[in-house]
């Protein structure tokens, strides 16, 4: 139990850990990112190239690894999961994004901070979870009819 709860509660730690560090669980400097053309912010920007430099030396360890370290083996994507319920997932991420200045893991981590105003935002978020999973499990539980 401790070997596949404690990685993610680990990781997860430091990831908001890291956001509120960095700034990101405060909207206004989202937006600011946005707003190219207007009193632009990069902090952002550089949060994600932290990310991506991370990123870029742990896929140089990957190919000689045997299976990941707290999974018995990996789990990467390709392109047959571009579906699109993804597309469109992602459109919608992005819209929100934009407009609220949060998304999942720094309106998480602001929860610590600045509990009021992330309850809308998580609630919402949370809804919307649900609300998914009650329509593509009803859509997955429906029988097909056959034609005549």
């Amino acid at each position: 139990m401790i070997r596949t709860h404690l990685p993610p509660l680990v990781s997860g730690t430091l990831f908001g850990a890291g956001l509120a560090l960095g700034g990101m669980t405060d909207p206004a400097r989202i937006r600011g990112f946005l707003d190219i053309f207007g009193a632009w912010d990069p902090t952002l920007a550089f949060v994600m190239g932290g990310a991506v430099l991370v990123m870029a030396i742990a896929w140089r360890f990957v190919p000689r690894m045997a299976h990941p370290l707290f999974a018995p083996k990996f789990s990467l994507p390709d392109r047959t999961d571009l579906t699109p319920q993804l597309v469109g997932g992602a459109t919608l991420f992005g819209v929100g994004w934009g407009l609220a200045g949060l998304c999942p893991g720094p309106g998480f981590a602001i929860l610590a901070i600045a509990p009021l105003e992330a309850v809308v935002f998580c609630a919402s978020l949370l809804a919307g979870m649900l609300m998914h999973r009650v329509l593509f499990d009803q859509k997955a539980k429906a029988p097909a009819h056959a034609s005549q």
